[in-house]
């Protein structure tokens, strides 16, 4: 993961010098911006890196909700014989240029970001004194104390909810807002997914769309004040993505019933 942490740390600081050379260090609020902005600029970065795949991705879960026809109808041709089934299907998909898979991507390309973020910010504690141990992954002494010193609104960056004070109620603030951008960015995606019937699909829904906002409530309290930033503002990014892909590309609708 090393060369991880070393990517992330590289596009903190450049962003960090670039707001830092455009607004001169700008302090107030009890809030480094320099730091701030180039945690949200890193977010930036990486979704537009990302951007091609998502809009595969989006492009892709179109084309197999314009497939659950014909997927129901080999379903039944085939029932009871789960190989046959199974070659028929992969069979369609590879007609129509289609990947079940796809939408996987993005999310597995984002795991190493995050973990990578959470570890370097994790590692930026003013109690490091070591040289050696400062200028791990490419930064510099100095840039080490700045970045291990920032603020957001009084709370430090590399700080969580368990440090009590003023970071308790930042870290607090920022956990809801993960969590509520997290509930309705994963609400839109399942929303956007399709009509179902299938039991096990409105299962996995209903897990997906209220499990994964709840388990960072839990999980919330262990994150740097700046992966919160992070995750919050790649929730915010994510929701205007999805409105501007629903808009160019609207979802298929579901047939009307039979009478």
């Amino acid at each position: 993961m090393s060369i991880f942490y070393s990517g992330i740390s590289a596009l903190l600081i450049f962003w960090h010098s670039v707001w830092d050379t455009l607004l001169g260090a700008p302090e107030f609020l009890s809030t480094d911006w320099s730091w701030v902005l180039g945690i949200v600029f890193l977010v930036v970065t990486v979704r537009v890196a990302l951007l091609p795949l998502y809009v595969r991705q989006y492009r892709s879960q179109l084309a197999m909700q314009r497939l659950q026809p014909e997927i129901r109808e080999l379903q039944q041709k085939h029932k009871g014989d789960a190989m046959t089934l199974g070659a028929a299907v992969s069979a369609l998909y590879k007609r129509e240029g289609v990947s079940p898979y796809a939408s996987f991507v993005p999310l597995l390309l984002q795991i190493p970001v995050f973990l990578a973020l959470f570890h370097v910010l994790r590692h930026l504690r003013p109690a490091i004194t070591d040289p050696a141990t400062q200028t791990l992954y490419g930064w510099t002494a100095t840039q080490f104390h700045d970045a291990s010193h920032a603020l957001l609104l009084g709370a430090p960056l590399a700080s969580s909810f368990s440090s009590g004070g003023v970071t308790m109620i930042v870290a607090a603030v920022l956990i809801a807002a993960m969590v509520t951008t997290t509930f309705l960015t994963t609400r839109l995606s399942m929303a956007n997914s399709g009509p179902t019937d299938d039991p096990t699909q409105l299962l996995i829904r209903r897990l997906m769309t209220y499990g994964i906002p709840l388990s960072l409530l839990v999980s919330g309290v262990i994150f740097p004040v700046g992966v919160l930033l992070y995750w919050t503002t790649q929730n915010v990014f994510a929701l205007g993505q999805q409105a501007w892909l629903i808009r160019r590309h609207p979802p298929v609708k579901a047939p009307a019933p039979a009478d």
